[in-house]
């Protein structure tokens, strides 16, 4: 995975969940020099960085890596598959709720790297 690409997926997690880059730092016990740095691509996290990221976004590996192993698809449809089974209970109207968002943000993945 290049450095570009996984500093665009570190904001993104960051930004989703609403941190500054001084606070998010602080959560991972790193600078807000040092998070810039991986956010804009010049620097590549060591692999404790890398784990600590991944607790503490509460996003899996295969969220960063997904692009660079076949092996993380599978296990995400997996996800998505028992997240369909929860919608079982949901009327007609959430459903269209349901299919209209997850629509707009496949559309918005058309311009994303992450």
């Amino acid at each position: 995975m290049d450095s570009v690409t996984l500093g665009k997926c570190v904001r993104e997690a960051r930004k989703r969940m609403a941190l500054s880059q001084e606070q998010f730092a602080e959560m991972l016990d790193i600078t807000s020099q040092y998070l810039s740095e991986i956010e804009r691509g010049l620097k590549m996290p060591s692999m404790k960085i890398f784990i600590k990221f991944v607790n503490v976004a509460e996003v899996s590996a295969d969220f960063l890596l997904r692009n660079e192993i076949s092996a993380g698809k599978p296990y995400v449809l997996s996800e998505l598959n028992e997240l369909t089974k929860k919608m079982d209970d949901l009327t007609p109207a959430q459903l269209r709720l349901v299919r209209n968002v997850l629509a707009a943000m496949l559309e918005s993945f058309e311009d994303k790297e992450c």
